[in-house]
């Protein structure tokens, strides 16, 4: 794998530190700041909702500039929220923060995936995605747990600060490592809206909001589920997240190696593995053991989906993959918002704290359909391909008629 892919997946990391870490820290900062918890929630949720819509603005506005230039405008970007949230001074100026760090998420996912693609040979573009998509997982296992303590015993405005050093390190590394890349000729931001009248690319899509939702119906609620049901200490959680977090890096390797061999069939078996472990984990809740395993395993699954997805997008929208590949990112996000949503309703409606994994379940399940069914359609679609080309030139000029 080339050496620019380092650079990629330590900018991957930082953002991937960035946006999870404030869950460990929302007390101290509310504390700071003097709002209440579910106020200072909106730093978690005000960073999603620019991840959806930074995505597709920043890809737009990037249409005209050079990959490797646009991946260092998206780290400096990410930059300067983090240090405006380290030296914030109220509430709504950190806010406005993290929104301005979550602008650069998207776009740098979407824009470093297909960079990523195109740094190796064909049968190992999936690969070189999940490469970069290492460091975002890694950052579950060392980023969000360091960043936590550290911001628990120093101050959470260290860890921001830290964390817009990882981003210049990120920034550097690309300026250094990630070659220039001649952009494809003769494509347009109408090529790149093109993409989304494809069938194929929106199926893609709907599997990453199912899919990458039913994780995170279970994981958001986590902390309580574990403290009442599981009989866990508060101090435990954190490294229940981080065997979340070691089952996502291997899931994100396995998930690149073999979507480079049979990407289908490893989508059928990660989103019917994981709609099944969702669905025990309303059992496994209630041990020890067994949850620390089905959360690993929970970790591994989803991320297992990620390279497969990204790919299937890049695919399907081939020729004018940038923004298509960024919205992908962005579905992601809303996945995670649409199901804390869901699995937020069914807790509130009485059904306990191990309600939210059955929701998950269902997505998961549903982003599977959706996957038999796009397989279903691709191979119609190229057998009524297969069958045009087989007709001789007098019988193409002649309509066939049903």
């Amino acid at each position: 794998m080339p050496l620019a892919l380092l650079a990629l997946a330590i900018g991957a990391f930082g953002i991937g530190t960035t946006e999870f870490v404030i869950m460990g820290l929302l007390p101290e900062v509310a504390g700071d700041f003097g709002v209440s918890i579910p106020t200072a929630g909106l730093l978690v949720t005000g960073y999603a909702l620019g991840v959806v819509i930074g995505a597709p603005l920043m890809t737009v506005l990037g249409t005209k500039v050079p990959r490797k230039r646009m991946l260092m405008l998206l780290m400096g970007l990410f930059i300067a929220g983090n240090l405006l949230s380290a030296v914030a001074p109220g509430f709504g100026i950190m806010l406005i923060g993290r929104v301005v760090a979550s602008l650069a998420h998207g776009a740098f996912f979407g824009i470093g995936s297909v960079v990523a693609a195109e740094l190796v040979a064909p049968q190992k573009k999936a690969g070189a995605i999940a490469m970069m998509f290492t460091g975002l997982t890694v950052a579950n296992v060392v980023g969000v747990p360091m960043g936590t303590l550290i911001g628990q015993h120093v101050g959470w405005r260290v860890t921001f600060g830290i964390v817009a050093a990882l981003g210049l390190v990120g920034l550097v590394g690309i300026a250094k490592l990630v070659p220039e890349l001649p952009r494809p000729e003769g494509v347009h931001l109408r090529h790149e809206l093109a993409a989304f009248k494809n069938t194929q690319v929106l199926l893609a899509m709907a599997m990453t909001v199912l899919g990458f939702g039913g994780v995170f119906a279970a994981i958001t609620y986590i902390a309580p589920m574990m403290t009442h049901i599981t009989g866990f200490a508060d101090g435990s959680v954190t490294w229940l997240l981080v065997l979340f977090g070691l089952g996502m890096v291997g899931g994100n390797l396995v998930g690149g190696k073999f979507a480079d061999r049979a990407l289908m069939p490893m989508l059928y078996v990660s989103l019917g593995a994981l709609a099944l472990v969702l669905a025990l984990f309303t059992l496994t809740a209630h041990n020890k053991i067994a949850a620390a395993v089905t959360i690993t395993l929970i970790g591994a699954l989803g991320f297992a989906t990620v390279p497969p997805l990204q790919k299937r997008v890049l695919d399907q929208a081939h020729g004018a993959p940038t923004l298509a590949s960024a919205v992908n990112i962005g579905a992601f996000n809303l996945g995670n918002a649409l199901s804390a949503w869901l699995g937020g309703l069914v807790i509130a409606a009485g059904f306990g704290y191990t309600s939210p994994n059955w929701v998950g379940a269902v997505l998961a399940a549903a982003a599977l359909v959706l996957a038999v069914l796009s397989a279903a359609l691709e191979r119609r679609d190229h057998a009524d391909h297969t069958a045009i080309a087989a007709r001789t030139p007098a019988e193409q000029r002649t309509p066939v008629h049903h």
